[in-house]
C-alpha cells in the first residue's frame, strides 16, 4: 500500500515553508508520497496515512495556522501517526541542543499522542512582515539559523519510521 504523508505548516515569512518542503522532499526521496501544504489550506486528511505539522514560533507560541490546523483536524489526527516540528530560535541554540516544545505544542502532543517533536533554528531576514519582525531586524537579531543537514537527518528518521510501520 502506498503511504501518503502530509506536511502541513504555518509560516508568516516563509522560513517554515522551506523546512516543510525539505521534509517532504526527503520523504519523497525515500519512496514515500509526501506533499507540503499551508496548514490553512488543508480541508481534510482522508488521503493521508501520516501527518507532519510544523509551525513557526512567535513569542513562545506556535504559528496560529498550525494551532488551528491541529484543533480543526484533531479527530483525524488522533487516528494516524503524527510528528511536529517548530522553527524559530534566531540563534544557534537549536543546532547545539534539543529545545523542548513550547507549552501549547506540548499539550497538543499529549492529546494526540504525537510520535515526536523537534525545534529547528529560524530565519528572519530583510523584508520580513510584521512590526515585531522589523523591530528584531532593526536590533540586529535577524539571520538564517536553519540547519538543513539537521532537517534532512530528522526527515530521514521519519522515513525510516514510516517504512517500518508500512511493513508491519
Amino acid at each position: 500500500m502506498e503511504q501518503r504523508v502530509l506536511v502541513a505548516y504555518g509560516s508568516t515569512n516563509g522560513s517554515t515553508v522551506k523546512i516543510a518542503e525539505t521534509v517532504a522532499e526527503v520523504l519523497r526521496t525515500a519512496g514515500i508520497t509526501a506533499e507540503a501544504w499551508p496548514a490553512r489550506s488543508v480541508t481534510d486528511l482522508d488521503h493521508y496515512e501520516a501527518v507532519v505539522v510544523g509551525g513557526a514560533l512567535y513569542a513562545g507560541r506556535w504559528h496560529k495556522d498550525a494551532r488551528r490546523f491541529v484543533g480543526r483536524h484533531r479527530g483525524a489526527l488522533a487516528h494516524r501517526p503524527v510528528w511536529f516540528f517548530s522553527s524559530g530560535p534566531l540563534d544557534s541554540t537549536a543546532s547545539q541542543r534539543d529545545i523542548p516544545p513550547v507549552p501549547g505544542v506540548k499539550r497538543a502532543m499529549a492529546r494526540l499522542d504525537v510520535r515526536g517533536h523537534v525545534t529547528f533554528g529560524g530565519c528572519l531576514t530583510e523584508g520580513a512582515q510584521g512590526r515585531i519582525a522589523r523591530m528584531i531586524l532593526r536590533n540586529g537579531k535577524g539571520g538564517d539559523f536553519r540547519d538543513f543537514a539537521a532537517i534532512e537527518t530528522w526527515a530521514a528518521g521519519l522515513a525510516k519510521e514510516l517504512g517500518a510501520m508500512a511493513h508491519r
